[in-house]
């Protein structure tokens, strides 16, 4: 057939023009076309030509800079104007459809103007994008142009009669309107930028975010169809396959998203709130306003969003029922359309009849609810993480002016603030994550009952009241599920209590071969979780079956009642599957209302809990108002303009980033006028009466003073407030009565560099923050940061070098700093936690002396350290360092030899001052105190010399040493660096291959746990299942294609219903009763099946985990960081518990229907299979760059939040060092940064979660749109039964969802399986030899009796491929003998004593005792018959009785002698319950030195006939030392 413009009927009007030529329809269509080939023509030259000489006015690094007025609205115009140019087409062929001959003129000149929009959109993008405005002329005669010709085409139509009846009428006016509402875009354009027409165009700057290189996060910044298919997300998804993703890739947040903006946000609402008093409102109803306030618009457009996509959700059923009965109508008959200016024209009811325009109208729907309910997912997900930020930012704000008494007394704790961060935060954040569903859910199940209603009458609404009332069902099992993962949670925390008490005193189980024991214990806290598992197995099963269960029983009972309701009922496959399709959509709100309800009560409880949190105490709150305010507004606006330099001197840090502009009201010292002050006074505390509780006071009746550039000692017995002496005088403590008043120089930092210090103003106090300045104060107990040793010492402070050398050399840390692996580099853990006590003591003294403030407060530095450190401390750190800079020194002691140096002298007791003064006032007033000091300096010092002497040649040594082992690792270091860059990239290459596959071996070693049983259940049942749902939805499309036939039978016989022709549906239902039926058991089976297999592999590698790494060897300890293992047992078995089982069910869930329905989809269009390849295909790629891309940015959601939470313990346990360096706003800046890194990692996974959906929902469309026009196209050449074309497009309307589900759940199923990796991986550690040549029968009962030990040619090493610690040591020890073994750290001691328990590899050589090679001995028994006391003191949370006797085997005279012998006989008594007193986690409630003596009673009751000490004294003063030792001694006589 001949193409012609016009047609080339005979007889056609088309080209008759005697009306004049625009009262033509071909002419006015041809007409129509000049615009868009003018645009086309003008375009293509300067997109494929010109563009390269175009060059950006304005350098910036993403070419996403979108700045013309209008922008978006532009870019939904045009999506609007495509879809109508795509309705205008399908008009065009569906019209042309009725003609002889095609009319090209109907559809040519609608896909020319497709083109041009097209174009315009893309040659608009490049002009906005590279800045050169002038350009946008072209577009604007081209919105004209279509414009003018348009109106001329509708006017016409007009003039003759074609109205808003027929379609094209209606399509000409939407087009008439869109062209002039986007001229009006153009002009407006013109207007504000002002290119055209004007003298000086508009100049404009790119937002500060764009001009930054390190901002990656681009969906705020890209246009309109970038931001709907996150196509921005492309170039970063496929460079994470090449390179792994860290926080270097993903950049900094932009400025509107991060933490600090968010926070000024919510501070704004919460101020807003505020009564004209001044006064805020408390309360969780305070909270929820100011959380609407600032984060509700974004919700707002979130809940739009969602409206939108589950109303076009409704035209997937509607569209499926048409296309099925389009398909099964025997009439034919076509009714010949209206002709109008020589063309023909139709109405909608024609177009929409037309099964080709339902399948593009559903694929255009499809494509158009997925953009939108990704987007509402989007909104909704990005404005619960800026929640989280800025809560986590009030928090630490708060944290900041937390009263201590609150901390100290237990009232708000670490634990619970840390619950307030990671929990209660994120179930704000998942709440507004599924706000949106509350207001969507109602809207849905109205539509869905309405709908069902009009397809099947009254037996619908009985369908969905089977469906409302199993939701409350489903409502109860959800609340019985979280009650069960409650306490599941108390058994889990109270296991990880145990173990990690396990594994912190793992050395002492061992020594003391009690491992079996806290095993045991351990073991039996699992089997309560495990029971509570069970518990958690059956409800999720529950639930897991009645997601599945309840469609079955609403369609089975739906269906029956329809049936039985009406002799001539409607169940044509087109009313069927529409009413299938509508029951999925009806179940998804009500299966989301448990999981809503839920997380609306969850956060209902955590804004209860933040609310009580932020109405606490804060610093200052009971302190006496301030006296002369007017000194205190001008020392407030001195301050404000102290404050501007900083802005000038800090450029490295954004201005906006500044805590400045985030602050919140501060704190008040409530400290005394300064003016009457002596001006050699630096503190003066006159009538002081503090306290820590509502109590009687702590301190009584205080007046001291401490002089400007001295150093003042504060001495007094153990427990008398020396150290709450210091905190009083910070502003730490409550003060009932008296005046604390500061006499302040500037800092030394100031007066040095000239510069204005940071620690001399708080930017989070808009207030007067009080005269005191910063304070370099080392508390009792040492305060270190998470980080290496020298940020751990400079400590914010910038690097000096010569100063930080003084201060390493004067406390004595070159030789530890020496020994760490990275030297002053080295990581030093949570705490601390690689160092030893004294280590830890040093560092935080280092601190101290290397801060420039004017003034330095030390608690008892000297605790922790031998005599000579403590000695080298003195001379080289205070009295030469701090003293040469003439800084005030106030130190706490124990050491009376240095009262010697002291130029003030303040002594305590009970409470109260002593007396105060220098030692020669002291020595005249106090006389019998100071004979009495006298005495014990006299000790110290005979102990001292001793010592000294021996030590010199230790260093001596020791620096040879050193010098030589430094030269050969430089040499060694040269060599490595060169093989360390060859081996880099084969090493990148190996990670980046192991992390584009899926770890299925440890797949395998997790099924396999389950046992073979469980497992082949497991795997039928779900087989069964799912071929069970494929049978009963083909029974459907049979019994209703049935259905059809009956009818068109009982028209040929001209029977009045189908049953009188011998038609019963009776036969049918019985069948799909018994299918619906055995599926609803088979469900029931398949999910107990899959919590089964879970459960018992959970238990299976717990139990083999805990007991390998009980009997490990200690080796493994000391390599591994304890956060390491303990990860294992919480993170790692808490995944494997929970949620592994939840996953592998869903994985194979959503494989297995898309699998079927693919499968159905085929077998109804076999042709089908063609088309299938391409999306395959590319459904391939997408997973494969998304699942590398999502477990990284997981990893990294993880351990970002790691780093934030530990900020959050740091300070609050380092709450009154930092306050004293007034380092507050430093602090909140880190805690900006960590909250930031998290947050962006949550933004990222968020975005590469919905690039994948939005691409795995346009696979599913165009699924359906394939599938579709397949089965429309199949039945004019083969009869097709109507009911498998019903069923085949039911099926491939869910194939997206099932896609989506199986990518993420693979996604989740290879993190999650890297917890059964890292746990084979410590399974695979080799055991430590329990087993003796000698049986444990063969060994005498009482032995060692004696104690003789015959150590010959010893020689021992931490590991077969380390150094010996010790070489060819021969010794011999005769029994009762009390042997001294002396050496500097490092020269083997520990390791001496380890050996005896056989906890060191002794390669060489033999220990003897009584006899007996212990070497031969069971490691159990040998480690039974010895006692070791370490230098550290360890305790268990329990009993005094349990900790000095695990095996329960003493009787209690024994245990109360060993008290006896230990001086805390007395304390024990005192306590509740006496030997059964409660014992907290560390021991925490015994002070250092009483632990310490509790360990000594610990190895008292073993009466062993050898004991070795480490170290065992360092925390107990010399006069209870020597008591214990006496006692001892008559014991062991």
């Amino acid at each position: 057939m001949s193409l012609a413009f016009c047609g080339n009927e005979n007889n056609s009007v088309a080209y008759n023009v005697d009306g004049g030529v625009l009262n033509n329809g071909c002419f006015l269509d041809a007409l129509n076309v000049v615009p868009h080939v003018f645009l086309l023509f003008i375009t293509f030259p300067i997109l494929f030509i010109g563009w390269g000489s175009q060059s950006s006015k304005v350098h910036i690094h993403h070419s996403t800079w979108l700045h013309f007025p209008g922008h978006n609205l532009r870019w939904l115009l045009t999506f609007i104007l495509l879809f109508v140019l795509v309705c205008e087409i399908a008009e065009g062929i569906v019209s042309d459809g009725f003609s002889q001959s095609p009319h090209l003129h109907l559809y040519m000149p609608a896909g020319l103007a497709f083109m041009a929009g097209i174009t315009s959109i893309i040659y608009y993008h490049n002009i906005e994008t590279s800045n050169f405005p002038k350009l946008l002329l072209a577009l604007l005669i081209y919105w004209l142009l279509a414009f003018i010709m348009k109106t001329i085409k509708f006017s016409k139509y007009t003039e003759h009669g074609i109205g808003p009846r027929q379609l094209r009428y209606c399509i000409t006016g939407l087009l008439v309107l869109l062209y002039g509402l986007l001229l009006a875009v153009e002009i407006n354009v013109i207007l504000g930028r002002r290119y055209v027409c004007f003298a000086h165009p508009k100049e404009v700057k790119p937002p500060e975010d764009l001009q930054d290189l390190g901002v990656r996060f681009l969906q705020p910044f890209v246009n309109l169809l970038s931001k709907a298919t996150y196509w921005w997300m492309n170039t970063f998804i496929t460079a994470a396959h090449r390179r792994p993703i860290d926080l270097k890739v993903i950049g900094k947040l932009p400025i509107a998203m991060r933490a600090g903006t968010n926070y000024m946000k919510l501070r704004k609402a919460f101020e807003d709130q505020k009564r004209p008093q001044g006064v805020a409102p408390q309360g969780p109803k305070w909270i929820w306003q100011a959380l609407r306030k600032a984060f509700g618009r974004p919700l707002i457009l979130s809940i739009t969003f969602r409206f939108l996509a589950d109303l076009l959700g409704f035209a997937g059923p509607l569209c499926i029922s048409g296309i099925v009965h389009h398909i099964s109508k025997d009439n034919r008959s076509i009714h010949q359309p209206m002709t109008l200016l020589g063309i023909y024209f139709i109405s909608s009811k024609e177009f929409l009849e037309n099964a080709y325009v339902l399948a593009v109208l559903l694929f255009f729907a499809l494509l158009l609810q997925r953009t939108f309910l990704q987007a509402s997912y989007y909104v909704a997900i990005e404005t619960g993480i800026n929640l989280r930020g800025a809560m986590q930012t009030k928090i630490y704000n708060k944290i900041m002016r937390l009263c201590t008494s609150n901390l100290s007394m237990g009232e708000i704790t670490v634990g619970q603030i840390c619950n307030l961060v990671a929990v209660d935060t994120n179930q704000l954040m998942w709440f507004f994550f599924l706000c949106p569903n509350l207001w969507a859910m109602p809207v849905q199940i109205i539509v869905g009952v309405i709908l069902l209603y009009y397809l099947l009458g009254i037996s619908a609404l009985i369908g969905a009241t089977v469906i409302a009332v199993l939701a409350p069902v489903q409502y109860f099992v959800a609340t019985k599920l979280s009650q069960t993962q409650k306490s599941t949670l108390e058994y889990s925390s109270e296991r990880l209590k145990k173990t990690n008490e396990l594994l912190r005193g793992i050395k002492l189980l061992k020594l003391y071969a009690w491992e079996r024991i806290f095993c045991d214990s351990v073991e039996e806290t699992r089997g309560k979780e495990l029971v509570s598992l069970q518990a958690f197995a059956l409800y999720t099963s529950i639930s897991i079956f009645m997601n599945a269960a309840i469609p079955i029983a609403a369609v089975l009972t739906t269906f029956v009642v329809h049936v039985h309701i009406s002799e001539d009922a409607d169940l044509s496959p087109a009313v069927a599957f529409a009413s299938l399709s509508l029951f999925h959509i009806l179940v998804t709100p009500l299966f989301l209302l448990s999981s809503v309800v839920r997380s609306t009560v969850k956060a209902l409880v955590s804004v209860q809990k933040l609310s009580e949190f932020f109405s606490s105490d804060e610093i200052g709150d009971e302190q006496e108002p301030r006296a002369m305010a007017t000194s205190g507004s001008s020392n407030r606006s001195q301050n404000r303009y102290q404050a501007v330099p900083l802005k000038v001197v800090n450029r490295k840090r954004p201005p906006r980033d500044d805590w400045n502009n985030y602050s919140s009201p501060g704190d008040h010292e409530g400290n005394g006028p300064p003016q009457d002050m002596d001006q050699d006074i630096c503190i003066k505390i006159t009538s002081g009466y503090f306290t820590w509780t509502d109590g009687p006071p702590t301190l009584s009746d205080v007046d001291i003073k401490v002089p400007f550039g001295k150093l003042t000692m504060i001495v007094g017995q153990v427990g008398c407030g020396k150290s709450s002496l210091l905190l009083a005088a910070l502003g730490e403590m409550q003060r009932v009565s008296g005046t604390v008043t500061w006499n302040s120089l500037p800092d030394l930092e100031s007066e040095s560099e000239g510069a204005e210090s940071p620690t001399n103003r708080d930017p989070a106090g808009d207030g007067d923050i009080g005269t005191r300045g910063a304070v370099a104060y080392a508390s009792q107990k040492p305060w270190l940061l998470n980080a290496t040793v020298v940020e751990n010492i400079t400590f914010e402070m910038p690097m000096i070098k010569p100063r930080y050398k003084a201060v390493i050399e004067a406390c004595s840390l070159q030789p530890d700093i020496d020994i760490l692996p990275q030297g002053d580099q080295t990581e030093i853990g949570e705490r601390g936690i690689i160092l030893s006590g004294g280590q830890r003591q040093r560092i935080s003294v280092a601190r101290s002396l290397y801060q420039q403030t004017n003034l330095v407060f030390l608690d008892d530095p000297f605790s922790a350290l031998d005599i000579h450190l403590s000695d080298r401390l003195m001379q080289d750190g205070i009295l030469k360092l701090l003293r040469q800079e003439k800084r005030t020194v106030v130190l706490v002691t124990h050491k009376l030899q240095y009262l010697l140096h002291a130029d003030w002298i303040i002594a305590m007791k009970d409470g109260t001052i002593q007396t105060e003064g220098t030692l020669k006032d002291i020595q005249n007033s106090e006389p019998q105190l100071f004979e009495q000091w006298k005495a014990l300096m006299h000790r110290q010092d005979q102990d001292f010399e001793k010592d000294m002497a021996a030590d010199l040649e230790r260093k001596n040594l020791r620096r040879t040493m050193y010098s030589r082992d430094a030269v050969r690792t430089e040499e060694d270091e040269d060599e490595d660096d060169r093989s360390v860059e060859s081996d880099e990239d084969e090493h990148l290459s190996q990670v980046m291959r192991q992390r584009a596959t899926i770890p299925w071996r440890s797949c395998g070693s997790y099924l396999s746990s389950a046992g073979l049983l469980l497992l082949t259940l497991f795997l039928l049942s779900q087989l069964l299942k799912h071929s069970l749902m494929v049978a009963i939805d083909y029974w459907l499309a049979h019994w209703t294609s049935h259905v059809i036939k009956a009818k068109r039978e009982a028209s040929a016989h001209n029977c009045s219903v189908a049953r009188d022709c011998g038609f019963s549906h009776s036969w049918f239902l019985s069948v799909f009763g018994g299918l619906c039926c055995l599926g609803i058991v088979l469900c029931l089976a398949s999910s107990v099946a899959v919590e089964w297999t879970g459960l018992r592999a959970a238990r299976e590698l717990h139990q083999r985990l805990l007991g390998r790494i009980v009997l490990a060897p200690m080796r493994l300890f000391e390599t591994t960081p304890l956060g390491s293992i303990l990860n294992r047992f919480s993170a790692d078995t808490n995944a494997i518990d929970q949620h592994l089982p939840t996953t592998l069910e869903c994985l194979s869930r959503s494989a297995l229907l898309c699998v079927s329905a693919l499968g159905v989809i085929s077998y109804v269009t076999p042709v089908f299979l063609v088309a299938l390849l391409p999306l395959a295909v590319a459904c391939y790629f997408i997973q494969k760059y998304f699942r590398v891309a999502s477990r990284d940015l997981q990893q990294l959601e993880d351990s970002t939040q790691l780093p934030l939470l530990s900020h959050f313990s740091e300070t609050l346990e380092g709450l009154a060092t930092i306050r004293a360096l007034r380092y507050e706003p430093r602090f909140r800046q880190r805690l900006l940064q960590f909250a930031d890194a998290n947050n962006i990692s949550s933004l990222f996974l968020t975005a590469a979660n919905r690039w994948l959906e939005v691409r795995m929902e346009y696979v599913g469309a165009c699924v359906v749109l394939l599938a579709a026009v397949a089965s429309i196209t199949h039945p004019l050449y083969n009869q097709l039964s109507t009911g498998l074309v019903g069923l085949g497009l039911t099926y491939a309307l869910m194939v997206s969802n099932y896609m989506n589900w199986m990518v993420r759940n693979l996604a989740d199923l290879e993190v999650q399986l890297g917890s059964v990796e890292r746990i084979n991986g410590l399974l695979k550690t080799e055991p430590e030899n329990y087993e003796g040549l000698l049986g444990v029968s063969q060994v005498p009962d009482g032995w060692p009796q004696r104690g003789e030990i015959k150590i010959q040619n010893l020689s021992v090493r931490y590991d077969a491929t380390l150094k010996p610690v010790l070489k060819n040591v021969n010794a011999c020890i005769n029994p009762g003998q009390k042997v001294g073994i002396c050496g500097r750290t490092g020269s083997g001691k520990s390791s001496f004593s380890l050996a005896f328990f056989r906890m060191v590899d002794m390669f060489e050589g033999r220990i003897v005792i009584d006899d007996i090679d212990i070497a031969k001995l069971p490691l159990q028994t040998l480690r039974s018959r010895l006692s070791i006391i370490l230098q550290d003191p360890i305790l268990f949370s329990g009993t005094i009785r349990f900790n000095l006797d695990p095996e329960l085997k003493a009787p209690d005279e024994m245990l109360w002698d060993a008290l006896d012998i230990a001086q805390l006989k007395p304390v024990v008594k005192s306590l509740p319950g006496g030997l059964d007193a409660a014992v907290t986690e560390g021991g925490e409630n015994f002070s250092q030195g009483q632990r310490q003596l509790f360990c000594l009673a610990r190895a008292f009751v073993r009466k062993s006939s050898i004991l070795i000490m480490d170290e065992a004294t360092a925390s107990i003063d010399m006069a209870t030392v020597s008591v214990c030792v006496c006692e001892h001694c008559k014991v062991e006589e």
